[in-house]
């Protein structure tokens, strides 16, 4: 009997030292999680968007801007003129770097980007605006603006050719608004001809800039 009871008794405190040991286990292991999972809980900090991304971003708020008429043809080719820029010196940088930026070029061409993100914000929100008129004429250059917005939309337009195509459309602008404040409002039969003149010409001009070999990174096939 004394044997039988040393033998249980055994059993019964090795029973005890493996439950021990589990809770043990069993409580570091939900320590380690809880540890582990304290940084997760924790906001993380978004990384900066890369250089072509955020030329894209600006290149669709732009498009947004061209397709609502927030931005004027003289904005928008401003605007573009400055993106142009920014790209070639971007490019200039990669090519003599072995087609990298260094961490300062990075920093320079964000600051550059962060600019122009206020300017279009600004241009968007101002009061100025593109009306087209419930007519022939303003449906006409309401048609040629929503062809270029889908140009910088899709990447079939650079900035630099937005910016020509839509300086002269602010040409265009520019003449049909000197010639209805010369005639009361309204423009002679003459006068529309030649506007349509015009604008076939910019329609055209449009096309091949759109169909052409110069692309943004992430253009789409037409």
């Amino acid at each position: 009997m004394k044997i039988s009871f040393l033998k249980w008794g055994a059993v019964s405190l090795a029973l005890l030292v493996s439950a021990t040991g589990a809770t043990t286990l069993l409580a570091q292991d939900q320590s380690s999680s809880t540890s582990a999972a304290t940084p997760a809980q924790e906001p993380e900090k978004k990384a900066d968007p890369s250089i072509a991304q955020r030329k894209e971003n600006q290149q669709d708020r732009i498009a947004n801007g061209v397709k609502s008429g927030q931005l004027t043809p003289g904005e928008t080719a401003n605007l573009e003129k400055k993106e142009a820029a920014i790209n070639k010196e971007t490019r200039t940088d990669r090519a003599a770097n072995g087609g990298k930026l260094t961490s300062a070029e990075k920093a320079q061409v964000n600051q550059q980007q962060n600019q122009m993100s206020k300017q279009i914000y600004a241009d968007k929100h101002n009061a100025n605006t593109a009306h087209y008129g419930n007519n022939k004429v303003g449906q006409r250059r309401e048609n040629q603006q929503d062809r270029i917005a889908q140009g910088i939309k899709s990447g079939q337009l650079t900035p630099g050719e937005t910016a020509k195509l839509e300086k002269q459309q602010q040409g265009i602008n520019k003449q049909v608004a000197t010639d209805r404040k010369a005639n009361g409002g309204t423009l002679t039969a003459s006068q529309k001809k030649q506007i349509n003149k015009e604008q076939n010409q910019a329609s055209r001009n449009i096309y091949k800039k759109k169909h052409n070999a110069a692309t943004q990174p992430n253009a789409k096939k037409p």
